[in-house]
């Protein structure tokens, strides 16, 4: 009796979790088409065989690189794997492997990034190693974890901001909206953030802002370009800013770059650009959101190439888990994309 009373009752709570799935996977379908599925089966099949043996990724100058290593791996959970489980489960523990691995003893993780910024390197590997904590039993997650946040506190500048090292000297909004979304998924896995450095690194993506709504590059001054403002609008949703005059005035700079069929803008950083405006637009929800995503869905699918993957001078690795985090974004699984 009391093992059916437990079932019963374990029965009970996970039925509305199912029901809830359910309906997920209804609201996804309504976004991500047949199209946009094939798509993203294709472009995650050719990810998945450019990892090299050590878990790393990419070619040339950007072989090894940390941060296109972590943005793999969180294109592979986008779709519902997780380390050890699911179609790309394998990937995402070597992702994990190797990220581990190029740890530092202080906390600092680089790899091949000495000449990107490794601090964006950083920002992206504690980002995705807090989405993997409590999905993996490894315990030096955590402490590799812990001690990666500790860095990025303790790098903040004066003004609130981060640059390329890990030292208190300048800062740009780039990167400091990188390490505010690496703190953001460290809290929301349970890790010690201070309010402090939040409250610090609001005011300066508040202050990074133009008149114009868009955002300069550095806070002595600078002109608004699409990117970094799409960026700092998703800086400020992941301090937990969901409304307010810097939201609005960033949503409406960006409706000006939405997606249209026979307008190709020549863009430097398209795919990071599209990367944090998909997310920016996903928080608004409603009609922005409801322009937006197809617009962008559809433009990639007819940008792919047919081997699966996507083209950037940056390399195609980076490209394609760029353009496969930004098609699964419906799909709302990974805790630092969620509304």
């Amino acid at each position: 009796m009391k093992n059916a009373l437990a079932i019963f009752v374990a029965l009970s709570f996970a039925l509305p979790a199912a029901a809830q799935e359910k309906q997920a996977e209804k609201a996804a379908a309504k976004w991500i088409t047949p199209a946009a599925d094939r798509s993203i089966e294709k472009g995650l099949k050719w990810l998945s065989g450019q990892q090299h043996d050590d878990g790393s990724f990419a070619s040339g100058p950007f072989r090894g690189n940390a941060a296109v290593c972590a943005l793999a791996g969180m294109a592979f959970m986008s779709g519902g794997s997780t380390p050890g489980r699911g179609p790309y489960g394998p990937q995402v523990n070597r992702c994990i492997d190797y990220l581990l691995a190029n740890a530092q003893p202080s906390g600092f993780i680089s790899a091949g990034d000495a000449s990107h910024g490794p601090m964006y390197g950083h920002g992206f590997a504690a980002m995705f190693l807090a989405e993997c904590y409590g999905m993996s039993p490894r315990p030096e997650i955590r402490d590799k974890l812990a001690k990666a946040v500790k860095i990025i506190v303790n790098s903040q500048n004066k003004e609130g901001g981060w640059r390329y090292q890990a030292v208190r000297a300048d800062a740009d909004i780039s990167v400091t909206v990188c390490e505010i979304m690496a703190l953001r998924a460290a809290r929301n896995a349970g890790l010690f953030v201070p309010n402090e450095t939040i409250d610090r690194a609001v005011d300066y993506v508040k202050r990074s802002q133009n008149a114009d709504g868009g955002f300069m590059y550095m806070i002595q001054g600078g002109e608004s370009a699409f990117p970094r403002s799409a960026a700092g609008v998703v800086a400020l949703y992941s301090a937990g800013i969901y409304q307010g005059p810097e939201i609005a005035k960033g949503l409406d700079y960006l409706k000006q770059f939405i997606p249209a069929e026979g307008v190709t803008r020549r863009e430097s950083y398209y795919f990071y650009g599209h990367y944090y405006a998909v997310q920016a637009m996903w928080q608004a929800g409603g009609e922005r959101w409801a322009r937006w995503y197809p617009a962008i869905r559809d433009e990639l699918i007819a940008r792919q190439r047919d081997d699966g993957s996507w083209m950037s001078p940056k390399g195609n690795e980076y490209a394609t888990a760029m353009s496969c985090i930004i098609l699964q974004i419906p799909n709302n699984y990974l805790p630092i994309f969620q509304r």
